[in-house]
């Protein structure tokens, strides 16, 4: 692509009101509007589902996991991971006592976020799928209306060392107003 397509492109972005967020995300790594969306499309299919719905987020070659992200899901009440395609080891075990390396609670921090009526973004240190080694992650938590289930939670992740809350605040809150984002 020459210089001038890419400014093109570039601008067009920005206009469209993506500007840093989403094109932070290189090639295969995940982008904040598509977490938000991924999170959004698994809160609705376990309202539709139910708790039967969660073997399908296990699935590390499943629709819930994508470029360098995954959806996770994990009950904030009842204090267990309820799924994680990634991580096996960790379904049906306690997570309100799991820490980064910073000491930061890393699922009490997403629960919190979770609880807002629109959800909200988490920064923390994570494994990247692939990588071994810790790297920051940012991930946009939402609750799951689901019978007879209260507390359940959805999440995902992006892999970033620039991006800030506040910029990912920002592509919610316009991910979340109906006439800025016609997907809603």
């Amino acid at each position: 692509m020459n210089a001038r397509k890419t400014i093109r492109l570039m601008v067009v972005l920005a206009a469209a009101g993506f500007g840093h967020a989403a094109l932070a995300a290189e090639a295969g790594a995940a982008a904040a509007d598509e977490a938000i969306s991924k999170v959004r499309a698994a809160a609705q299919f376990l309202h539709q589902k139910g708790s039967s719905g969660y073997a399908e987020f296990n699935n590390k070659d499943g629709r819930w996991v994508w470029k360098d992200s995954y959806v996770f899901v994990y009950d904030c009440r009842q204090d267990r991971m309820m799924a994680h395609p990634m991580r096996p080891d960790l379904v049906g075990k306690p997570i309100m006592q799991i820490t980064d390396n910073t000491g930061k609670y890393i699922f009490r921090e997403l629960c919190k976020a979770g609880a807002e009526p629109h959800g909200g973004w988490v920064e923390y240190m994570w494994s990247k799928p692939g990588a071994g080694a810790l790297s920051r992650k940012l991930s946009y938590s939402l609750a799951a209306d689901i019978a007879f289930a209260s507390g359940i939670q959805v999440s995902a992740g992006i892999y970033d060392e620039k991006l800030t809350v506040q910029e990912l605040d920002k592509v919610l809150e316009r991910m979340s107003d109906p006439a800025k984002y016609q997907a809603l």
